[in-house]
């Protein structure tokens, strides 16, 4: 405890200086802890939002329930707008007395709705969203009921008669949503990039921040060991000051993280909006906040007291430091190693298809390289400073690269964040472009299948006329006569000539009034549709199940790229084969229109309008994972945005504290009759070769992990040439940035005095 004490008395009675570099250790902690607080809540943050859409899910009643024709019945559809999950929730009240969905205070009668408020908002400014929503706006859904402030959700009012295909409901509220935010793979995705992108940059800034003026310090604790102090104590002190810094900090970060989440979550962020409650801090991330990091600056404080206190005369005396080890280099090999393997297993065409072993060797490896690319700067640094300050002829570059040479560890903390912050880019990317191959509809028409059993006849004539469709089919399934049940038999599409053609790119020549097997181009005849299968179409009511013949005629058609809408076997039927007034007992009516984003959305509110509970399903628009998606990229820019302020903020700390520390060098250079230009130059060569050098290994390895896990990922894209330019544009502008932070850190003024005790 003396030591502790003594730590703290240092600190306060030593000057000016030191209590600037103790808020300034501060400040910079304070930054990293709310950096670190971000990070850890949002898992919290989506188990909220979770839990929520868990508590408004129906739960039926059991086997064993007996009467349930009094329970109020539940339909739940959830429709795109624009990239948004339209979640619309139909009720009917019945004679039994069940508590609300959280969010109202009441069930809905027949023509009310309740809707969220951003839907309310919408449906101000789009008035043909309203064709969704059959009914008179009641009143708003409460934020017990919402996952997030955004959410488009609505509850409809109607009568037992309309909803005959509802469920019965006994009570709201389970244990697990249905449809997670963020899917568990995904998260993982999410967490072992944050990691990579905030979590180890972070690292390196707070030992940055707590090796704040370590010569000064080493030479201050060396002479307290030189007067008796024990190694062990003065390790003690030294960590004294920096567990005080962390701890002050910690507080502050937190603070600095409340403010945050209160204006963020009422402002939002594109694409993911949240409650304030939602981010609240939780008890573990108090604990590795308040306790976690000042346990780093403590172990921090003790292993940068270690020189002065093992030899405490070579540190008054400025001797030359040891050299660093070699094993640095070894995280990296290896690392890049396992990038390699999965490189080459790409680039040879035997990507691994099992998922298994690259979902542990990938982030172990990404791990393994940002920590290599960290303990590889020194040893690096100093074998290229040898070699370049044997060979120049020029003073300034010779005199930096003797300094860094004779002090590699000063290197490694101005230039790591930065380092960092590039290898982080670089990996973010990748998992971006395998985002938006999982997103892209390459596709230029979007069809729309629409159980035919759901629509009435004038329902089902007013879609196929509905207004922003090219056109329609009619797709049913058959069996074969004679076969069993199991058999493969055609599918019918029942369309004329105008419609098929509206609804694919090409087809050859087709006859009205004509049946005709279908045969994509290029693709190959079944056994299903062989000329003169017989095949039966079932059909309701009291009509005879249509019996038809596979024709001899072969009709080629083509469907435009990336699209789906005539299914494979398919024979052509005329609708005039048909009898009047059937219908088929499995059908599905398939709309098609392109896929502009407007023209999408006006298509689902016509469809809305026409039959509000019917089940339309967008052929290759996956609308929950286009959320997700969303969601996944904003927290992915969020990390982007803290790993830019860490590895800036980690660049300016270092690259300041080592101009200062280095002000007794410049003073006594100036005095030997060293221009300022000189000085500059040494002082800018210092730090941009090493720079240069860092940032070079970290876009070849950053590049090389990327497409690791790109080949890996199971995507189409391996090879992300496409982003190399930016990230050697943002490479330049880190150099640029390094240049112009290291000019002015030399002086214009002699100070005599910092140089008086050598």
């Amino acid at each position: 405890m003396n030591e502790l004490l003594l730590g703290l008395r240092l600190l306060f009675g030593s000057g000016r200086g030191n209590r600037a570099r103790f808020a300034l250790m501060t400040l910079g902690g304070s930054i990293g802890v709310c950096c670190l607080a971000v990070v850890l809540t949002i898992p919290g943050i989506l188990a909220a939002q979770d839990g929520r859409v868990a508590a408004r899910q129906p739960v039926p009643p059991g086997r064993s329930a007996t009467a349930v024709s009094g329970l109020p019945l539940w339909l739940e559809r959830t429709d795109p707008y624009g990239s948004t999950p339209l979640v619309r929730i139909f009720l009917a009240r019945g004679t039994e007395a069940v508590a609300p969905p959280p969010g109202l205070k009441d069930m809905p009668d027949r023509g009310e709705v309740f809707v969220s408020p951003r839907l309310h908002e919408l449906l101000r400014t789009e008035p043909g969203l309203a064709q969704r929503l059959p009914g008179r706006e009641k009143g708003l859904i409460g934020p017990r009921g919402l996952a997030r402030p955004e959410e488009l959700v609505a509850y409809v009012g109607m009568s037992r008669g309309e909803l005959s295909g509802g469920l019965p409901v006994t009570r709201f509220g389970k244990r697990e949503a249905p449809i997670p935010t963020v899917d568990p793979s995904t998260l993982d995705i999410l967490r072992f990039t944050m990691v990579g992108i905030v979590l180890l940059p972070l690292a390196v800034f707070l030992s940055v921040c707590a090796r704040l003026s370590a010569a000064e310090r080493a030479r201050r604790l060396a002479a307290l060991r030189l007067l008796g102090m024990s190694a062990t104590e003065v390790q003690r002190v030294n960590a004294a000051e920096t567990v005080a810094a962390a701890g002050l900090g910690a507080l502050l970060g937190l603070g600095e993280y409340w403010i945050l989440n209160q204006l963020f979550s009422r402002l939002g962020l594109p694409g993911f909006t949240w409650y304030p409650g939602d981010g609240a801090l939780a008890g573990t991330t108090l604990l590795a906040c308040l306790v976690g990091c000042p346990a780093l600056a403590w172990f921090a404080g003790r292993a940068g007291a270690r020189r002065a206190a093992a030899d405490p005369l070579a540190v008054r005396r400025a001797a030359v430091e040891k050299p660093p080890s070699s094993w640095g280099f070894l995280p990296l090999i290896a690392g890049s190693g396992i990038a390699a393997g999965y490189c080459a297993a790409g680039f040879t065409g035997h990507a691994p298809r099992d998922t298994f072993l690259p979902s542990l060797l990938v982030p172990a490896a990404i791990i393994m390289i940002g920590v290599g690319l960290v303990t590889t700067l020194a040893p690096l640094c100093r074998i290229l400073a040898q070699r370049v300050a044997r060979s120049t002829g020029s003073l300034s570059l010779g005199l930096a690269m003797r300094r860094n040479e004779a002090e590699p560890s000063g290197t490694l903390r101005v230039a790591a964040g930065l380092v960092l912050l590039v290898f982080a880019a670089s990996l973010a990317q990748g998992v971006l472009i395998q985002l938006d191959q999982a997103t892209r509809n390459p596709s230029r028409i979007q069809s729309y299948d629409i159980p035919y059993e759901q629509l009435t006849g004038p329902q089902r004539e007013a879609l196929q006329r509905l207004p922003g469709t090219l056109g329609h089919v009619v797709g049913m399934q058959s069996s074969l006569v004679g076969a069993s049940e199991t058999a493969w038999s055609p599918h019918v599409v029942l369309a004329t000539c105008a419609q098929l053609r509206a609804v694919v790119s090409s087809a050859g020549r087709c006859v009205d009034g004509q049946a005709m097997r279908l045969r994509g181009i290029g693709g190959t005849q079944g056994e299903a549709s062989r000329a003169g299968v017989r095949f039966a179409v079932q059909l309701e009511g009291k009509h005879r199940d249509l019996s038809l013949t596979v024709p001899q005629r072969t009709l080629f058609y083509r469907e435009f790229a990336s699209s789906l809408v005539i299914a494979p076997e398919s024979v052509l039927v005329p609708p005039s084969e048909l009898p009047r007034g059937s219908r088929p007992t499995s059908a599905t009516l398939t709309l098609v229109s392109t896929s502009a984003p407007d023209v999408v959305r006006r298509v689902l509110d016509g469809i809305g309008h026409v039959a509000p509970t019917a089940d339309v399903l967008p052929q290759g628009l996956d609308i929950t994972g286009l959320q997700q998606i969303a969601v996944i990229k904003t927290l992915l820019a969020v990390g982007m945005v803290l790993g830019l302020v860490i590895g800036i903020g980690a660049y300016l700390v270092a690259a300041t504290d080592r101009a200062v520390e280095r002000r007794p060098q410049v003073t006594a250079l100036a005095l030997l009759g060293a221009r300022p230009r000189t000085l500059r130059a040494v002082q800018a060569a210092q730090v941009v070769l090493p720079l240069a050098v860092g940032l070079l290994l970290a876009v070849v390895v950053g590049k090389m992990a990327e497409s690791g896990y790109l080949v890996t990922g199971g995507g189409a894209i391996f090879w992300d040439g496409a982003g190399l330019p930016l990230l050697l544009a943002g490479t330049l502008g880190v150099m640029v940035v390094a240049v112009v932070g290291a000019l002015p850190l030399v002086g214009r003024r002699i100070d005599p005095e910092l140089i008086r005790r050598d």
